[in-house]
């Protein structure tokens, strides 16, 4: 039968094993959150480029038709960014709740290996007291053995 510490040990083996699956799936989070963050920057900046490219075209005189145009393009840009921006946030969402699953794990984990460390130590202190009682008892058994075997001479 296996010892205590050996059972504890096979399920903090098993936690930080998922603990390490769940921190895996935290950093493919964090860096979809990275790259949901660059394509709102990049529509943004892209927008703002183009706002200034219609107040441009505004002051120099274009007709309707471009000025329709361009603002058309604008809001379909306005409804892209307001998109990509609740994408983020679902992301930013998803990540904290991923952190929050991999923190509990983690904590879990560590606790368990408290226990295991715990339950090592007391075994080795039996361990070592079982060995001292052996001991003792090997010499107290010479020890009769000597004075037996003068008491006979």
């Amino acid at each position: 039968m296996k010892k205590k510490s050996q059972r504890i040990k096979a399920i903090v083996e098993i936690k930080a094993a998922q603990e390490k699956d769940t921190l895996e799936a935290l950093g493919a989070s964090q860096k979809k959150l990275t790259a949901l963050q660059t394509q709102v920057d990049g529509l943004k900046k892209y927008r703002l480029d183009y706002q200034e490219k219609f107040n441009r075209l505004g002051y120099s005189g274009a007709n309707v038709g471009q000025l329709l145009e361009f603002r058309s393009f604008m809001d379909k840009l306005d409804t892209a960014i307001a998109g990509q921006e609740q994408s983020l946030q679902q992301g930013k969402n998803e990540l904290e709740t991923k952190r929050k699953i991999w923190e509990g794990m983690h904590n879990r984990t560590q606790s368990l290996e408290k226990v295991y460390q715990s339950a090592l130590a007391i075994e080795q202190k039996q361990d070592s007291k079982f060995e001292q009682l052996e001991q003792d008892e090997r010499a107290s058994r010479l020890g009769r053995n000597s004075s037996g075997n003068m008491k006979n001479a």
